[in-house]
């Protein structure tokens, strides 16, 4: 929910409604009519407006993702929300509709009005050492109180989930080499994705042996914690939103994850003192031990070396909105190899 510009209505004139049933939408809540609807243009998966109203300003939030749309699930969300902000927690609970619901189903598709929350994206270059602290802190508040709100049974899956298969990656590997040799006009970025497969590929074979373990123990994340997802008002965490993956997953990775995207440097290296801040706050409030986070460390960049999620959307699905990503990505996952002790100690010194 970051601040695009708001045109001023125009007396008289309806909305644009982008094509969303926003007239139907907005009646089943206490809303009032719309005088303005704009596209948020951050995030690659949902899609959310800036909706301004008679009654005030909203985030209409339209669930179209496949993977997450499913009305039981996003209701799940809900209700996790709202039990977080009960305990404190900095987040943005949707508002229910006339019926009590907070999940409105119009023509097939799925919506959610939340309070329009003042704020703006920070990463990790924009926040002070402190901050960084805080920022940890928070993460480790959202887990502990995650596990408080969310029901135990869901805690534990049925088998820990397994590690990359390198064979696996060297077949992928290929495949996008070819893919790369046939796209036509070649550009910059196929030099670019053909260099980082091929060091990828010499870097697995030589650490192929170091294929981590099954994973250790799980408990409820918010499953996709970076900075388009967290609002500051000020030097302040104002909202965490888009709680589409929530779920259970080891907790430590998820802050190690968290770190790598908030703590890359546009060259592809970590910021170090930042994310030993950011991980000693985490470990305290989370109440993880050093050694926790060492393992999660170690899947996490076994993780990077195996993943190329965003080749595989530019060029098998013809999808570049993750292009602007890959340099520092890719890059990161060289120099954490050749880092790797430092990393460690970063997270759990």
């Amino acid at each position: 929910m970051p601040r695009p510009s708001v045109p001023l209505p125009v007396p008289h004139a309806p909305p644009v409604s982008h094509g969303l049933p926003l007239g139907a939408l907005l009646r089943q809540y206490a809303a009032g009519s719309a005088l303005t609807c704009v596209p948020v243009d951050q995030g690659l998966l949902n899609r959310g407006y800036r909706v301004a109203t008679t009654r005030g300003r909203y985030f209409l939030k339209h669930h179209f993702d496949p993977e997450t749309a499913d009305p039981a699930a996003i209701a799940r969300q809900h209700r996790a929300t709202q039990r977080l902000a009960d305990l404190g927690v900095p987040v943005a609970p949707p508002l229910a509709g006339h019926d009590g619901r907070t999940v409105a189903v119009v023509g097939g598709h799925a919506y959610a009005l939340h309070p329009w929350i003042d704020g703006r994206h920070r990463h990790g270059g924009q926040l002070t050492a402190e901050q960084c602290g805080r920022l940890g802190a928070l993460l480790g508040v959202v887990h502990a109180s995650l596990e408080r709100v969310m029901p135990a049974q869901g805690r534990a899956p049925a088998e820990p989930a397994e590690s990359a298969d390198p064979a696996d990656t060297f077949t992928l590997i290929d495949d996008l080499l070819g893919r790369v040799r046939r796209h036509r006009p070649s550009d910059a970025f196929d030099e670019l994705a053909r260099h980082r497969l091929l060091e990828r590929r010499a870097l697995l074979e030589q650490h192929a042996d170091r294929r981590p373990p099954r994973g250790g123990s799980v408990g409820w994340v918010h499953g996709d914690f970076h900075p388009f997802n967290l609002l500051y008002k000020g030097d302040a965490p104002a909202a965490i939103v888009d709680w589409d993956r929530l779920g259970v997953q080891p907790r430590a990775e998820e802050a190690v994850r968290a770190a790598v995207i908030f703590f890359v440097r546009p060259v592809g290296t970590l910021d170090l003192p930042k994310a030993r801040a950011y991980a000693r706050a985490y470990r305290r409030t989370a109440d993880a031990k050093p050694s926790e986070l060492a393992a999660a460390v170690h899947r996490v960049w076994w993780e990077r070396l195996n993943d190329f999620w965003m080749l595989r959307w530019h060029y098998e699905r013809g999808d570049t909105r993750a292009d602007p990503q890959f340099p520092a990505a890719s890059a990161l996952a060289v120099w954490w190899t050749r880092e790797y002790d430092a990393v460690c100690e970063a997270f759990s010194g």
